[in-house]
């Protein structure tokens, strides 16, 4: 069970060479074990000439991990994989290493070195994300007290989701949940008591190690 709740922000694809063999880190953010399945057989049919598509897994907070070797030595592939996983805290998340041989041997510490530093990139690559609980609301605005409001969001960790600009200003955001009640006081106060927010809904949002919101999760 994992402390905190870690996963990647986006997908990606890298690659680099090791004494000619090419090595091609594909990473995910996933739902479940099916969903897992589902990305790690669609690189495999995308690599299928490949000589090796090693994958790891972790989902369901830890309780699910999974991992291939797919022909290399025991222990010398998905283990490594797995772990750059466990020691990132990554949870949701499916890696692919395709390896194309290059003709060089690496022996087992040499496998273990290079498919370590490919998920290693990959993550990095990816980038690191918390999800925590969010609040998304909505407020209405007129222009001339746009200027204040658009200065308050903008100082404070709040994502804008949308802004329409008719008869009024109709601005869609979402703040962490834990501050939305000083956010709402603010926002009260800047509008000289009058409250324009409303709640919408409650979503996991992913935040980076700054705590800022980068992404919301439908």
């Amino acid at each position: 069970m994992f402390k905190e709740d870690w996963t990647v922000l986006r997908q990606v694809e890298v690659s680099f060479e090791e004494k000619k063999s090419l090595f091609i880190c594909n990473i995910k953010r996933i739902k479940n074990e099916e969903e897992a399945m589902d990305f790690i057989n669609s690189i495999k049919e995308k690599y299928k000439d490949a000589t090796h598509n090693v994958y790891a897994y972790i989902t369901n907070n830890g309780i699910s991990m999974r991992y291939s070797d797919d022909g290399e030595p025991q222990g010398t592939a998905g283990p490594p994989v797995l772990e750059v996983l466990k020691r990132e805290n990554l949870n949701d998340v499916a890696v692919v290493v395709t390896r194309y041989f290059g003709g060089i041997l690496l022996g087992a510490g040499g496998l273990v070195r290079a498919y370590s530093a490919s998920c290693k990139q990959g993550v990095d690559a990816a980038g690191k994300v918390k999800r925590k609980m969010g609040t998304k609301f909505s407020m209405i605005v007129d222009y001339e007290k746009y200027g204040k409001i658009n200065y308050y969001l903008q100082s404070k960790n709040i994502k804008i989701l949308d802004v329409e600009y008719m008869e009024n200003i109709r601005i869609q955001g979402v703040c962490l949940k834990e501050e939305f009640e000083k956010i709402h006081s603010d926002i009260i106060e800047i509008m000289g008591g009058n409250d324009i927010i409303k709640v919408t809904d409650n979503n996991l949002v992913f935040v980076d190690e700054a705590e800022r919101i980068m992404e919301v999760q439908e």
